[in-house]
């Protein structure tokens, strides 16, 4: 009887210890599976955590929008100044076409008053009309180069230049150093500044 009742008791010990450690090894893995899910929480909260720091602070921002809005500032500078200076020069060169047309259209009225002058200057009675034809003339000739209109003087003799001057004939030179000279003037050529606004017909030796 005393047997029996110690095996049932020992029985009853081992199933205990049994059951105890069954529940201790439930309770770790219950443990484990908790501490894995802490480890996910937390690298996805890190994760988070690190997103903002890409992003740029408000005073990086405010930095790049004033770079922004100076560079977009200089380049709208820029075009005004180059639109200033192009609507300057076109107003220029529109006031200095206007003049041109008009100081041209005055050129055939200086070569008759200087044909009516030698007319004169062959009538020995003339005298009188030949000094007020040249006083007007003269005067005129001031206007004229006052506006910055002035004549090709002082051609013949010299070599032939095309971008001043044009060539309506050639005839024999009177000497070997008159070849490809200028040996006389059929009209005169006239430029405005460093503008040619007629070219001198001029006669060539050949």
């Amino acid at each position: 009887m005393l047997e029996q009742d110690s095996y049932s008791k020992g029985d009853m010990n081992k199933e205990k210890l049994a059951a105890e450690e069954q529940v201790e090894a439930q309770n770790q893995e219950v443990k484990n599976e908790e501490g894995a899910a802490n480890n996910e929480e937390k690298t996805t909260e890190q994760a988070t955590e690190e997103e903002p720091a890409e992003e740029l602070s408000v005073e990086e921002q405010l930095k790049a929008e004033s770079q922004e809005l100076k560079e977009k500032y200089l380049r709208l500078y820029s075009e005004f100044e180059n639109y200033r200076r192009r609507t300057s020069k076109e107003r220029l060169e529109l006031i200095k076409t206007a003049s041109e047309d008009v100081l041209k259209d005055l050129i055939p009225v200086v070569d008759d008053f200087e044909r009516a002058i030698k007319a004169e200057e062959k009538d020995a009675g003339g005298d009188q009309t030949l000094e007020g034809s040249l006083l007007i003339y003269n005067k005129l000739l001031k206007v004229l180069e006052a506006k910055g209109l002035t004549a090709m003087e002082d051609l013949i003799g010299k070599p032939f230049d095309a971008d001043n001057q044009e060539a309506i004939t050639q005839i024999p030179a009177p000497s070997e150093d008159m070849k490809g000279k200028v040996i006389d003037v059929v009209e005169k050529g006239y430029k405005l500044g460093d503008k040619v606004v007629r070219f001198a017909k001029v006669v060539i030796g050949s």
